[in-house]
């Protein structure tokens, strides 16, 4: 809780750089994906609004759009969590994305990634930086940005839309942005290499194994989510 008084303090007074809900919802959000909003910690739109030395309306906009990405839950009369995620819970969100990436990229690899090469190649650029300034929170946006880009190169229009709505329940999982995960970050970056690597290529059942695989490991909870 520290760590989250610090960052509204330092961020106190916020009247410029866009709308402040905007603000307000990518600093909460930033908290929440690193670790310094634990799952479950309550938050109060108040007490934010007053270290942050603004009015409560754009706070409570910004917990909307975070409820909206199941990063954060809602009770009326109780008020606001950041999400938590059950063992069972977890394990559904990863078969369902180990099934989802591998007709995906099967169907990518199929297209060699057609028009999408130069962004998915960029979006790994971002993760390899990510990692060397030890930034999760950014790290977790460019890795979910690159499965994301794999569904659009598929070529079925149907599958982003899939992606969409299993996205939320992917970041509440928080794995690679927690952190306490002792995993390496710059072996995933390589990994992402070589899968991008398998889709131009063209291998299309390597590409479905191996998406497969990616998903089903990455998106194990760690013994801190757990």
């Amino acid at each position: 809780m520290t760590g989250l008084n610090d960052l509204l303090e330092q961020n106190r007074g916020m009247t410029s750089g866009g709308l402040l809900s905007d603000r307000v919802y990518r600093l909460l959000r930033s908290a929440i994906l690193s670790g310094e909003m634990a799952p479950d910690q309550r938050i109060v739109e108040s007490d934010i609004a007053k270290r942050l030395g603004i009015s409560q309306a754009p706070v409570r906009e910004a917990v909307k759009r975070l409820v909206h990405e199941s990063l954060v839950t809602h009770v009326p009369r109780l008020g606001s969590r950041v999400a938590s995620i059950s063992i069972e819970q977890a394990e559904q969100a990863r078969e369902l994305r180990g099934l989802l990436e591998e007709f995906a990229a099967r169907a990518a690899a199929q297209r060699r990634a057609e028009g999408y090469v130069d962004q998915l190649n960029s979006v790994i650029d971002d993760m390899r930086r990510a990692a060397l300034h030890d930034d999760p929170s950014s790290f977790r946006d460019s890795d979910m940005a690159f499965h994301r880009l794999v569904c659009q190169a598929s070529g079925n229009h149907l599958l982003p839309r899939l992606w969409e709505v299993m996205e939320p329940s992917l970041w509440t999982l928080r794995v690679v942005s927690n952190p306490f995960y002792t995993g390496s970050r710059d072996k995933l970056v390589d990994e992402h290499a070589r899968l991008l690597d398998i889709l131009v290529n063209g291998r299309e059942d390597d590409a479905a194994e191996a998406f497969r695989r990616h998903a089903t490991g990455a998106a194990k909870p760690s013994q801190r989510d757990e």
